[in-house]
């Protein structure tokens, strides 16, 4: 397995994944071609142009089987040739802007290994719905770790549905906004479709995640980003269900001023603050009372 080069630009190897993304693959290609020393796409059997749209773009095609996005990553990390110093982990409906791109050279330039300093850095995401960024509702800014030392990062396998990347050095935030905006999800149905499956997944991880709780692990405020993130889902675990989507949705809609992103905005705090969040309490719901009756319960 070689990889293709595609610049001699910053020590960047470019991770993506993809499965059936030939509406949103060219965009993301484009904001790194000439720019990273390599970009790899790690393909899970698309049946569209996927594969050729990533071979046009000079990209170095993979082909491996999907289990889960956290499983996806941790076999590329670990497979994949990556030559340069640093991996920047992408989505397929993901794109650097020009200002983020000029960031990630200038925190990289001259940075030796094991220098000491950040060994990840947050990227900002720009969250695109419909051909609106969504700005509110506590949604932008939102930090992602996606650059990282090669060698130092890594995901939870028990994630089944997101996936978020994990580094034991310090971390560092960069200025310019990755711009998040999948195509695929222009119409609603699509959308809906997608987040359906996800529901029951995060349903199970969240119970999964009660039962890492209650046997001690414990999630702290202080820290980064993530570190807080997953303060936050544990103390939102501990809320009754069907009431937290109702609390969760006005809190991100009125205190946060999601009211402002227009009828996109409406669309997309309904549906993803609301909607479904409440399906993943029904599915919740079954997986509790489903556990109380294995176990003799009522």
């Amino acid at each position: 397995m070689s990889a293709s080069r595609v610049g001699r630009g910053v020590p960047v190897d470019v991770v993506v994944l993809t499965h059936n993304e030939a509406r949103n693959l060219p965009g993301c290609l484009a904001s790194v071609q000439g720019w990273a020393r390599a970009v790899f796409v790690v393909d899970s059997g698309s049946t569209d142009e996927t594969v050729a749209i990533a071979r046009a773009h000079g990209a170095t095609v993979v082909v491996h089987p999907f289990e889960s996005h956290s499983r996806q990553w941790e076999w590329a990390l670990a497979t994949l040739p990556l030559g340069a110093e640093w991996v920047l982990a992408l989505d397929a409906d993901q794109r650097l802007t020009p200002e983020l791109r000029h960031e990630i050279g200038r925190a990289l330039a001259g940075r030796a290994p094991a220098d000491g300093g950040p060994v990840g850095y947050y990227l900002c995401r720009r969250q695109i719905f419909r051909g609106r960024w969504i700005r509110h509702g506590g949604y932008y800014p939102k930090y992602l770790l996606k650059l990282f030392r090669r060698g130092e990062a890594w995901t939870d396998p028990q994630e089944l549905v997101d996936h978020h990347f994990r580094v034991k050095g310090s971390t560092a935030r960069l200025v310019g906004d990755l711009i998040e905006d999948n195509r695929n999800e222009e119409e609603i149905a699509a959308w809906i479709v997608k987040h359906t499956r996800y529901a029951a997944l995060q349903a199970r991880e969240e119970l999964a995640s009660a039962d890492r709780e209650s046997l001690g692990v414990r999630q702290a405020w202080r820290g980064s980003p993530d570190d807080r993130t997953r303060w936050l889902k544990a103390r939102w675990a501990r809320l009754p269900l069907y009431v937290r989507p109702c609390l969760y949705f006005l809190y991100r809609y009125v205190v946060r001023l999601g009211f402002l992103d227009g009828k996109e905005g409406f669309v997309f705090h309904v549906l993803q603050g609301f909607w479904y969040r409440l399906l993943v309490d029904v599915h919740l719901d079954d997986l509790r009372h489903a556990r109380r009756r294995s176990n003799g319960g009522p």
